[in-house]
This record gives C-alpha cells, structure tokens and sequence, in this order.
C-alpha cells in the first residue's frame, strides 16, 4: 500500500515506521531537521522492553509532485489537520481513503471536506507512544487498533486491518467503533481537562473533594450527550474508571495540562468541545462542557510570563 502519514509526533512517528516494514510510507511534518535526519538515519523506535529498531519510511516537507495514495492517516493535532490536509490536496486521489485516530471524536466532519463519506476511516487505538528526540519515539505500550465507517459496514475496510496487523499493529474493523471513541473520551473530557483547567496532576482530580464534583459532574454530562445519540453507558462504571485511571497515575500529567502550562492550543474543541456538540444535536444540556470550553480558550490567550 502506498501509506502517507500527516505530522510525525509521538504516534505518527510508531505507525510510519511500523507500516513501513510491508508498505511504501511517506512521512510528512513541517519540521526540516526532523525530515532530514530520518532520510538520512530512519526512525527509531524504543521499545517498552528496551530494545529498539530503526525503520526506513521517506520524509517530506512537501507531496508537490507525489502520486495519489491509497491512505492517508492524520496524525498531526487535531487543530492543524485542515491546514495539513489543504497543503497536501495533490496526494488525495478518488480512492484515497482518509484515517483518524486522533484524540476526541467529530473529526469526520473535518475529513468530510476532503472525500467522500464512504472513504473516511474513524477509529480509535490501544498504543501509546512519547518523543523521545529527534526522529525517535518511545513505545509506552501496545494494544489493538480499532477501525470503522461513517457510513456504509466496516466489513469492506477488512484490508487496511490487515495491512496494519501484517505490521505489527494488530487491528481489526467493528460496526461499533463510534462507541469506542467515546468510550475513550470520558476520562479526557473529564479529569484530563480539568487538569489543564486547574493546572493540576491527574491524582489532585480525584483526591480534591471540590475537582471530583466538578469532574463526575462532567461524566454525567457526557453519559447524557451519548445517550442523545443512541450509545448507552453506564455513569457509576465510568465514574469508577476514571477514578481508577486518576489513582494509578497520581502524578501524571495530561497534552492538555502541558499545552496550557507551554501557551500552546489545546485540542478542547476536539475533546470537550464533542461533548457540547453531541448535546446540541441530542438536545442535550452540557453547561459544564459549554464553560470549561470558553474557559480552556480563555487560559490559551493569556499572556506570557
């Protein structure tokens, strides 16, 4: 498969260098000596058992010229993926197939500018993976790659899972994976946006009487904006799991916490923002969202110090 891979972080930097072992990849970032040294070196990748592999997939700055490909898969965040599609409109063909596995939901709505409903690839993954230097990416952990349609059965997508468990990237296809998106979300939307919020490791959420209010009152939004949209989740079993994720990692600290403490954009719009948008298409109040939203843009716009 002819594979391009949009921005090469943490995760685009696992996928590109793993789908490269059986597959013509392209790695495609803004950054030159990124591009550079891996055309040069090739990527590496350290694993969680320490032993690490370099793999050769070609980088560019720019596609002008390149053919169509048979998938393109968005890595970059989810703030720049209109900009980082526009500037590579030449490499999408009419059987280009577009992928996100980004964090949030409702990128399909992006990707609907681009091609057709029945070629956009929604999905949701178990890996995780951190930058660990230029043109290295440090394995955190592995697990299943889940992929499905917008429209039309995810039977017919059976090839991509294939390609990608050929890789080392086991994944499968499901009917079901618009529900385990969501069923990601909870945590992020939740605890993982008030510690950007409150500018707090994850076990303050949990252990301050005052944040844990606020963050089951988020859950409870959340659960009821789904239930708008026909999934059905239980709120004590959520509740229950992202306290457990809060109390394992005491003092993790979450992209939306460090893009806030750095003066970055965050991907709120993607995270809670797909809260309140489920909620206006449900019917559903999501006031809380609504507010943490308005009030993550607000700390984004604050002054340097």
């Amino acid at each position: 498969m002819k594979i391009a891979v949009l921005g090469s972080g943490a995760m685009g930097g696992l996928y590109s260098s793993y789908l490269s072992r059986h597959n013509e990849v392209t790695v495609i970032d803004v950054n030159a000596a990124l591009v550079e040294k891996v055309n040069a070196e090739g990527l590496e990748v350290q694993e969680p058992d320490g032993t690490s592999n370099v793999f050769h997939p070609h980088a560019v700055l720019s596609t002008e010229g390149m053919e169509p490909v048979d998938l393109i898969i968005v890595f970059v965040k989810a703030m720049f993926s209109e900009g980082a599609l526009n500037n590579n409109k030449g490499i999408i063909g009419p059987d280009t197939y577009i992928m996100t596995l980004q964090n949030g939901s409702g990128h399909e709505d992006l990707l609907g500018k681009f091609v057709p409903q029945d070629h956009i690839i929604i999905g949701t993954t178990q890996h995780n993976a951190s930058v660990a230097g230029l043109g290295v990416t440090k394995h955190g952990g592995s697990g299943m790659t889940h992929m499905g349609c917008v429209v039309g059965e995810a039977a017919r997508l059976q090839k991509f899972a294939d390609t990608f468990t050929a890789c080392g990237l086991e994944a499968d296809v499901s009917d079901g994976v618009q529900k385990m998106i969501w069923n990601k979300l909870f945590t992020n939307v939740s605890a993982s946006a008030l510690t950007g919020a409150l500018q707090v490791p994850l076990g303050y959420i949990s252990s301050n009487e005052h944040a844990w209010k606020l963050c089951c009152q988020l859950i409870r939004e959340a659960v009821d904006a789904a239930a708008g949209l026909g999934m059905d989740f239980d709120y004590d079993e959520k509740v229950a799991e992202v306290k457990a994720v809060c109390d394992k990692s005491p003092n993790g600290l979450t992209s939306i916490y460090a893009d806030l403490r750095d003066g970055r954009r965050s991907e709120v719009d993607t995270i809670s923002g797909s809260v309140v948008r489920a909620g206006k298409k449900a019917g559903v109040a999501t006031p809380s969202h609504e507010f943490l939203v308005e009030l993550i843009h607000a700390m984004e716009g604050r002054p340097k110090a």
